[in-house]
């Protein structure tokens, strides 16, 4: 009974390679779950690309992939007053982010550090009228972050954003040396580059490096069970009646693993949303789609996936799979923890 991430493992590697060359001095990130392959895995991938630097959300995490990346960590959240300190076996490998003032001048002397600037994201950072009252002098200062937005409606240009922040550190009498970037493409780079030749601009990339090549990730259930119902049985926790003649498959994969948890999405034009209201529609009457996939054939929820397995409804018709066959899953890396990572 295993939900498993198929990797091809040649195809993944040469794409993170690819982004590599495309981003020079790219900085690997690993958080969270990993992205669904696990942040140990990630990190000894990024040890693989000899990127030097690995990015992570936490300090937690920070601790928990030390071992297995050798070089140095830059936990992405930001220092928080009173918490717990790092060991200090790690306290010259890990580089900080700070956002605040107050938790520039707690940090203890001599850290290493990398400020965030407050951005049009507005989730977190300095203000620019606060750069000159940085405490750098008790501190090692690794250079400036800017985490920027996805989508600009209003056509802003991130390239103008990041280089007004440039020429705000500049006039604060900063070092320019070094700003870690996120979500801008090659092409803002390049243009920031002739721009402000002086300063190494470093793309912090996670998604894209691990998941930008969907065709080397395959996302696999185990059929654990197959029962035969005719149209009006009752099954499962909620006693509901099958639709018509068919098969009851049970297959790895549940609540545990994040299988058919949604986040939030930001959804663009009319057509999306008519997709969406109709999905709630179906919902409503206790009809779901899941996100297994049979003989080319995408499946229904016979109910809400279980802990650990969900019930899937195929209709009379089609040839059902045998126990211990595997279905294919469209999943969300990022919400998915998967049994195991199994490299082909």
């Amino acid at each position: 009974m295993t939900l498993s991430l198929r990797l091809d493992t040649a195809r993944w590697r040469a794409h993170q390679r690819s982004v590599l060359a495309e981003f020079p001095g790219l900085v690997p990130v690993a958080k969270g779950n990993g992205y669904g392959l696990g942040n140990l895995r990630l990190a000894e991938e990024a040890g693989l690309l000899g990127t030097g630097l690995l990015a992570v959300g936490t300090a937690e995490e920070a601790v928990a992939v030390a071992g297995s990346f050798g070089g140095e960590l830059l936990v992405l959240t930001p220092y928080r007053i009173g918490e717990d300190p790092l060991p200090a076996a790690l306290t010259g490998r890990v580089v900080r982010t700070v956002a605040h003032l107050e938790a520039a001048r707690a940090l203890p002397p001599g850290g290493r550090v990398v400020v965030e600037c407050m951005t049009s994201m507005r989730r977190h950072g300095i203000a620019p009228a606060d750069l000159a009252r940085l405490p750098v002098d008790g501190l090692r200062l690794e250079g400036f972050a800017l985490h920027l937005p996805l989508d600009r409606p209003d056509g802003s240009d991130p390239v103008a954003e990041v280089a007004g922040w440039v020429d705000a550190v500049a006039a604060a009498g900063l070092p320019t040396d070094r700003f870690f970037l996120s979500h801008l493409g090659s092409a803002g780079l390049a243009r920031l580059a002739e721009r402000h030749p002086r300063t190494d601009f470093r793309s912090r990339i996670g998604t894209r490096l691990w998941l930008g090549d969907v065709g080397a990730l395959t996302a696999l259930a185990t059929v654990t069970d197959v029962t035969p119902v005719a149209k009006g049985d009752r099954y499962g926790y909620r006693q509901h009646r099958a639709p018509s003649d068919g098969h009851l498959l049970v297959v790895s994969g549940g609540t545990a693993h994040g299988v058919g948890l949604e986040a939030p999405k930001y959804v663009h034009g009319m057509l999306p949303r008519a997709k969406g209201l109709a999905r709630a529609g179906l919902a409503t009457v206790n009809r779901t789609l899941s996100p297994y996939s049979w003989d080319g054939r995408q499946l229904w929820f016979a109910e809400p996936p279980h802990m650990q397995v969900s019930i899937l409804f195929l209709p009379a018709g089609a040839k059902p799979p045998a126990i211990g066959d595997e279905l294919e899953l469209n999943t969300r890396h990022t919400t998915t923890h998967f049994d195991r990572v199994v490299d082909a």
